[in-house]
């Protein structure tokens, strides 16, 4: 294969990765409005009992509870895989450099 053809592929390979990535939802926690529903959908009994339970539990609680929280702001997973695949990747670019000087 060409040296041409090469930054052509990687291109190409990065801009379908990031069109496809550009299709996965966001998993967002919290609602943006209230839900809604199709008017002639009426909720069945279990369910109203359902959101019985679940208010009469939340205002039991005495506070508020959000969707996906967990009361846990431990970041420190994140923090440390990311200087991970930072240091990872920067390795890798110097070793890029390296090797095109020398002409390998």
């Amino acid at each position: 294969m060409s040296s041409a053809r090469r930054p052509l592929l990687t291109a190409t390979a990065a801009a379908t990765l990031l069109c496809a990535l550009w299709f996965v939802p966001s998993a967002n926690a919290t609602a943006d409005g209230p839900a809604r529903t199709a008017p002639s959908a009426n909720p069945s009994p279990q369910v109203m009992t359902q959101a019985r339970v679940a208010s009469a539990q939340a205002a039991a609680s005495g506070s508020e509870t959000r969707l996906a929280d967990t009361g846990s702001f431990d970041t420190t997973p994140y923090v440390l895989g990311g200087t991970v695949f930072l240091t990872l990747g920067a390795g890798f670019v110097a070793y890029s450099i390296r090797r095109e000087r020398l002409g390998f």
